[in-house]
């Protein structure tokens, strides 16, 4: 197989219609190294920075997502770009589409497009798949509020990363409080969102693309997007997961049972997912966190075009096993199982 460089976001994407997405820290960096390791474990050709990278030094196992990086990853021959990063209209990978290069990850004007999470719960909406009720807020009018939703409400960034500044919010003193913390801040750019509180279970579920798959040493072909199996959440703090850069999620997420997995409701979200992914032409996997309300019905309410691939595959990260390895697990995978299979998916980058 062709060389793999894995890249991670070097810096912070550039607003949109005043709308920031938030950067993580070290910029997946992490999960690029756990990949990257994994992979070379496995006598998979996967070229790094440095020539001995030490497995405690994120950065030695990943190029930043910069011309710099991507020029130096083909230097050392990289014909495959493992896009481990924030992705957007116009970035710098995209000079590179037309050469020749295979990419495992989504296309970057369609992370542009559904990243934005209003934008991509009225194309959900409009298809007939359940998403909470939402409004709007800016920095214009937020202290001028009129909502139709009732409290409880869950206030959320427009183009979001995980529960990162996700906040369950009881009453109208509280959501001005945290507004007007957020604009001031100035974190997540000019506009955010609140929708309903789903008071029900919350589960998450990885949708991979159609494609050609190895699960327990057969090959098969999916002919649309599938699901890997739901993962429930549980002890959450003031009604949000927390952000897994605080709690493992091995230490508050858990595969459904066998006999949860096969109920309606389950099956339904299923189809929800598959649909979803479908509208928006997935290259590779998302997650979507979808929540009961008091009648045990799902309602999809976040749709993450980059779920987090972390994975316990460095001696110091035991327990990073991430959502997506959860469910795959499930179905048979180890962490490289996953990987390898992502990297079946991987597809010609054409200008």
């Amino acid at each position: 197989m062709n060389k793999i460089a894995i890249l991670y976001q070097d810096q912070l994407p550039p607003t949109k219609d005043g709308v920031q997405k938030p950067m993580k820290p070290g910029g997946y960096s992490d999960s690029g190294a756990d990949i990257a390791f994994e992979l070379l474990e496995n006598n998979v050709n996967v070229v790094t920075p440095v020539k001995n990278p030490n497995q405690n030094n994120d950065k030695d196992w990943v190029f930043p997502d910069t011309r710099i990086g991507i020029e130096t990853a083909l230097q050392k021959g990289a014909k495959i770009f493992w896009l481990n990063t924030v992705l957007y209209r116009h970035h710098v990978i995209e000079n590179y589409f037309g050469r020749g290069l295979e990419i495992v990850g989504h296309a970057p004007k369609s992370v542009d497009v559904y990243d934005d999470k209003i934008f991509t719960n009225s194309l959900l909406k409009s298809n007939n798949i359940p998403i909470p009720k939402n409004e709007l807020i800016t920095i214009e009018n937020y202290n001028d509020l009129s909502l139709e939703l009732e409290f409880p409400l869950v206030l959320k960034p427009i183009r979001g990363r995980g529960s990162q500044g996700v906040t369950k919010i009881d009453n109208r003193n509280e959501l001005i409080e945290n507004l007007t913390k957020i604009f001031s801040e100035k974190s997540y750019g000019n506009a955010v969102y609140v929708e309903q509180y789903l008071n029900g279970q919350e589960i998450t579920i990885t949708v991979m693309p159609q494609g050609n798959y190895v699960i327990n040493n057969n090959e098969e072909y999916f002919n649309r997007p599938w699901c890997l199996p739901a993962v429930k959440r549980f002890n959450h703090i003031d009604g949000i997961a927390p952000y897994n850069g605080i709690v493992a999620v091995m230490e508050n997420s858990e595969v459904l049972s066998d006999d949860e997995l096969q109920t309606a409701e389950i099956q339904e979200a299923y189809g929800h997912c598959v649909k979803s992914a479908e509208l928006i032409g997935i290259k590779a996997p998302i997650r979507i966190d979808c929540r009961a309300n008091e009648q045990g019905k799902y309602f999809l309410f976040d749709l993450n075009m980059k779920p987090n691939i972390t994975g316990p595959s460095r001696t110091h990260r035991n327990n990073q096993d991430s959502l997506t390895l959860l469910s795959a697990k499930k179905i048979g995978w180890n962490y490289f199982d996953l990987l390898n299979n992502m990297l079946k998916q991987k597809w010609k980058a054409s200008r």
